[in-house]
């Protein structure tokens, strides 16, 4: 290379260099200094938002786990997404929606007039009689799906669309005289193609209804199905014998409900419509947890939804994933349909978090948070925490331990800390914490909206551990447990019910008996939803070591079972509350 003409060389002992042309930029800066960007953390920093349909940074800074990659599969079978609030299913699925948009179907429960359903009278009326509406709910379930998936892979968004996707349809399957029976059935609602989901919906329960009037007669036309009810006695004057045949002919109607043809449908679905790899296609079903129906009829709608994903994971090129919080999942009620639950549990994944996958996604979103905000040399959470040292220990475990090992609980922490950052250029022990109290509040609010449609009242329950000692003995977890029973006497507990029912073994026990057999539903109960660990060292070491990092006790997401059997009970020396918990509630460790 030839050198520039105006370049001055520079003599060294061994070699001669040039040094390089200077642009006026450049000149320019050696005149003046450029400024340098600052590090100081303002108040607005922050690494995203607790929910995922709101969180900015999802996308340039998601941490791709071993549940993602899974879901993505096409080989993955498992359509279920089980986990708390908080723990990420929703974040995975608008990963997925985004990566893979154009194969992607998103059914909005809120969309399906759910409430139009339970709140119609002629479902009251049927669940009055106690009669199972499974296969009505499936038939429901399916028949959406289906749509959803057709207007999809064919764009069915108009009466024309709709006609020529028929004659595709007509020429593939004409010579397959199985599968005329499929054909009848979409033509049976060909008029209802295109109509947004909530009105394919609303039609169908239309029709049933109209069944069952034509069934019952001119009792419920002339009475008004939502009068109508058998408690009591009589509802018509009928014998019971009169009243149990009515009940047999509503049941006949609600199990063919479209049943069979549906069925036919599913095939012609596997062999005809998703027909190859390259139509291959994801559904989307999340938010399930919503206030948006009656809370038995919504639990029979949600449990009938995973028996039809179950009997649709034998479509090659579809794959169903359904997200649902773990209490609404331990809440139902497979048994009603033979006693089911172990083949959706083994369809299922469970989310859970270690804290070296905390971590990484907090490194993920440190360094994300840092470019969007314009902070030089932050390339993972670390470079924002106060350094390790013997008196305080590790930042970030010190924060990671106050979580109940879920993503939310991290950012949330960690964005309260910066709120108390005061423009300096890493977080301080001062800062950290500041945050944990309104950390802990917080915490303790969000575990109380997670738990209550399970356990009405459960923040009565939470409250009575207000200045309890930082390592419970059984003596002391006792005497609470009792304090816990005798809310079923206050007449403004709304939890009385399961109360009851888990408190029943305290009310019957004599003083001899073992106090592990008497407490365990309870102990169950409050280690279930993550408040209480179990402690298996020495209480005295426990209780003499409150700041140190590694947690002694047994807590859910170590291990969610053990409190499950009686014999891990008996090895247990005292119990501790979550340290998310703590500050809210007083307790000093």
């Amino acid at each position: 290379m030839r050198p520039h003409p105006h370049a001055t060389p520079l003599q060294t002992s061994d070699v001669t260099l040039e040094s390089p042309p200077l642009a006026s930029d450049d000149l320019w800066g050696y005149l003046v200094p450029r400024p340098v960007r600052s590090r100081r953390i303002r108040g607005e920093f922050n690494l995203g938002e607790e929910a995922a349909e709101f969180d900015g940074l999802l996308r340039e800074a998601f941490y791709e786990t071993w549940l993602y990659r899974a879901i993505v599969s096409p080989e993955d079978r498992k359509c279920f997404l089980i986990g708390r609030t908080g723990s990420g299913k929703s974040a995975c699925l608008r990963r997925l929606e985004e990566a893979h948009r154009e194969h992607t179907i998103r059914v909005n429960p809120e969309d399906l007039s759910l409430p139009y359903i339970t709140e119609l009278g002629v479902i009251k009326y049927l669940y009055s009689l106690d009669a199972h509406l499974d296969s009505l709910f499936i038939a429901l379930w399916k028949h959406v799906l289906l749509i959803e998936i057709i207007k999809h892979r064919y764009k069915v968004d108009s009466a024309d669309a709709q006609r020529r996707f028929m004659d595709v349809l007509k020429d593939k399957i004409k010579r397959d005289r199985s599968k005329r029976a499929a054909l009848a059935y979409l033509e049976e609602f060909e008029g209802k193609f295109w109509c947004e989901t909530d009105e394919r919906v609303k039609e169908i329960t239309r029709t049933f209804e109209n069944q069952i009037k034509a069934e019952s007669g001119a009792k419920i036309s002339a009475t008004g199905i939502g009068d109508l009810s058998i408690s009591g006695g009589d509802s018509y004057g009928e014998s019971l014998a009169e009243r149990t045949e009515l009940v047999n002919r509503f049941q006949r109607v609600v199990n063919e409900t479209q049943l069979p043809r549906l069925n036919k449908m599913m095939t012609v679905l596997n062999e005809d419509i998703l027909d190859s790899r390259q139509h291959f296609t994801y559904i989307i079903i999340d938010d399930l947890d919503r206030d948006w129906a009656d809370e038995k009829v919504g639990n029979d709608l949600i449990r009938c939804l995973f028996r039809a994903v179950f009997d649709l994971t034998r479509v090659e090129n579809l794959k169903v994933l359904v997200a649902l919080r773990t209490n609404i999942f331990e809440s139902l009620d497979f048994g009603r349909t033979g006693g089911q639950e172990e083949k959706f549990r083994a369809l299922s994944h469970r989310v859970a978090w270690s804290k070296d996958d905390l971590r990484e996604l907090l490194d993920n979103r440190a360094a994300a948070a840092a470019t969007r905000f314009d902070l030089d040399d932050i390339k993972c959470v670390a470079d924002i925490l106060p350094r390790t040292n013997r008196t305080m220990g590790d930042a970030l475990v010190h924060i990671l331990n106050r979580t109940l090992m879920r993503p939310r609980d991290a950012i949330a922490f960690l964005n309260k800390c910066f709120s108390y950052a005061n423009g300096k250029e890493k977080l301080t022990w001062k800062s950290i914490h500041a945050a944990e109290a309104t950390y802990s509040a917080n915490r303790l609010l969000a575990l109380r909206d997670e738990w209550k449609p399970t356990f009405p009242g459960i923040e009565r329950v939470l409250r009575i551990f207000t200045g309890s000692p930082y390592t419970l003995t059984w003596q002391q977890m006792s005497q609470r447990l009792v304090n816990c029973a005798l809310l079923t006497v206050e007449p403004d507990f709304a939890g009385t019910p399961w109360m009851k029912e888990l408190a029943a073994p305290l009310w019957s026990a004599s003083g001899s008996e073992d106090p592990t057999e008497v407490c365990q539903p309870l102990l169950r109960m409050l280690h279930n939803i993550g408040f209480i660990g179990c402690v298996t060292s020495t209480p005295e070491s426990v209780a003499t070591d409150g700041r140190q990092e590694d947690e002694p006790a047994i807590f859910n997401y170590d291990d969610p079972s053990f409190p499950d059997h009686i014999s891990n009970l008996r090895s247990v020396n005292g119990f501790v509350v979550h340290p998310a918990f703590r500050p809210a509630l007083d307790i000093q460790g």
